[in-house]
């Protein structure tokens, strides 16, 4: 399971964090282009780019509808305390933030040492990748076998330990390391512990007009959706067309437990008037990029 390591600094001042999305700044920026596949890493003046966490997903703090509309954000006692907990894992102490949502200057920290284990950049241009802190126990820009054990010293598997994200698997995850995230998954949730004893993803949201979309705790991968097809229909939360849309998306995914490869989230959503709910839990869905 070889992937591409990257020593370097978090700094967040002036940034966004949520709960699997952090700035990273290597000591050497010009290894982001040893980054493989086909998306190069976007980053700014100073080296710094945004990580997506690898395998997780955490509800929305300050999501956009491409179809339009204002920022939305999910139910917030969890979406920030996700969003707290990476950033205190890491090593930072409680950040103020502006009204948007930006951190205020200067951290408490200024920055902390880490690194990160890749193997590429989605479409956006965000880094995908697992999160380490501190030294790693490889050269930078070189790639290094990830075992277990590198894996549990992660963020990533942190925020699924605790309870504080959906497992949200793309192809990029070698199935090793997913088989791992899912004993994470397994024991936060028969423990109780974070979003877990809130979940409505299988048993059935309530879905309501914006800017709530629903007050229910749901993978945002389904929240986002919904969000994008409320906005869409100006804010009527009315689901009889939902699920048309989701066929529209063409969503590219295979049911893990049955090897089944099919196209549009609708093969695996219900709808019942004013709610709805996935058919498969997330940690049985295994994404293509778009």
């Amino acid at each position: 399971m070889p992937m591409l390591l990257i020593q370097g600094v978090y700094r967040i001042a002036g940034t966004r964090p949520d709960g699997d999305t952090v700035r990273f700044v290597p000591d050497d920026p010009t290894e982001w282009d040893l980054v493989p596949g086909p998306h190069p890493v976007q980053r700014n003046a100073t080296g710094g780019a945004n990580l997506r966490l690898e395998g997780i997903d955490t509800l929305e703090t300050h999501y956009r509808p491409p179809t339009g509309g204002a920022e939305l954000h999910q139910p917030a006692p969890f979406a920030d305390k996700a969003a707290a907990e990476l950033l205190t894992w890491i090593g930072f102490q409680p950040v103020q933030r502006k009204p948007d949502g930006t951190v205020k200057a200067p951290t408490d920290p200024s920055e902390v040492p880490g690194y990160i284990l890749t193997r590429g950049a989605d479409k956006y241009g965000r880094c995908v990748a697992l999160a380490g802190r501190g030294a790693p126990s490889a050269a930078s820009g070189t790639p290094v076998h990830v075992t277990k054990a590198m894996l549990e010293e992660t963020a990533n598997h942190h925020q699924l330990a605790e309870g504080m994200a959906f497992p949200t698997y793309y192809r990029s995850l070698f199935p090793e390391l997913r088989t791992e995230f899912n004993a994470a998954v397994k024991s936060a949730r028969q423990n109780g512990k974070g979003l877990w004893p809130s979940d409505k993803t299988n048993s059935g949201a309530e879905v309501v007009a914006p800017p709530t979309i629903s007050d229910d705790i749901i993978m945002p991968k389904l929240y986002r959706r919904l969000a994008e097809y409320i906005v869409l229909n100006n804010g009527d939360p009315a689901l009889d067309g939902f699920l048309p849309f989701l066929a529209q998306k063409a969503d590219r995914f295979t049911i893990i437990s049955t090897a089944h490869f099919t196209t549009g989230l609708d093969l695996v959503v219900e709808v019942n008037t004013t709610k709805v709910k996935m058919t498969q839990p997330p940690e049985n869905l295994l994404f293509d990029e778009a």
